[in-house]
């Protein structure tokens, strides 16, 4: 069941991450907007008639601080996926075949995917300064948007970085301590043997 739920949980935040790495909505003007991958237009007052375009590949990318980022949120969102498969495998698997199941999310590949995730939204804002963002965008510079302003896209990849840095910390495994008894666990009889503590 636990399994089943961080399971659920890894793909969800999958997929909000994939939605904001294909959002050409991270920096926007009343007529233009741009992603990490994408980019639209449309004339002033009618959003509705947009015309839109993809960026390929990595030399399509007009400038290098915004191919680094590309590279490392794509890396951030493979291994978000990656996380996900392997939590679904786990929780669909026979119970006998994965003795750890249920215990949530893989500490390092999460806490990886969120450093990668964190990093590439630290790295984006540096292309502001290149003649593409600067013709979007009037007189934008490093980390100063012009006359563009923050975007859903741009946003949402914050929420799922904050949420992949979260998910780890909730599911780490808490042990509790039973003061002045020792918890044995018997697999013969599945029963709970309550043992007083000596004291030493």
């Amino acid at each position: 069941m636990v399994g089943s739920v961080w399971a659920a949980l890894e793909i969800s935040l999958a997929c909000i991450s994939a939605l904001g790495l294909i959002s050409p909505a991270w920096f926007q003007t009343p007529t233009f907007s741009f992603g990490i991958l994408t980019y639209c237009s449309w004339p002033q007052g009618d959003s509705w008639n947009q015309s839109c375009g993809v960026f390929r590949s990595l030399d399509d990318i007009p400038d290098f601080a915004w191919k680094v980022s590309a590279v490392i949120l794509l890396g951030g969102w493979f291994l978000l996926a990656f996380n996900a498969i392997l939590l679904l495998s786990w929780a669909l698997a026979p119970k006998g075949m994965c003795p750890r199941r249920g215990s949530g999310p893989m500490p390092g590949v999460q806490a990886a995917a969120a450093t990668a995730i964190v990093v590439g939204l630290l790295v984006f804002p540096v292309s502001l300064a290149s003649a593409f963002a600067k013709k979007a965008c009037g007189a934008s510079s490093m980390y100063h948007g012009g006359q563009c302003q923050l975007g859903w896209g741009y946003v949402t990849a914050i929420l799922t970085a904050v949420l992949a840095s979260l998910l780890p910390m909730i599911g780490r495994p808490h042990r509790t301590h039973v003061q002045g008894r020792t918890i044995f666990f018997s697999s013969d009889t599945e029963r709970i043997i309550l043992v007083p503590e000596r004291s030493k």
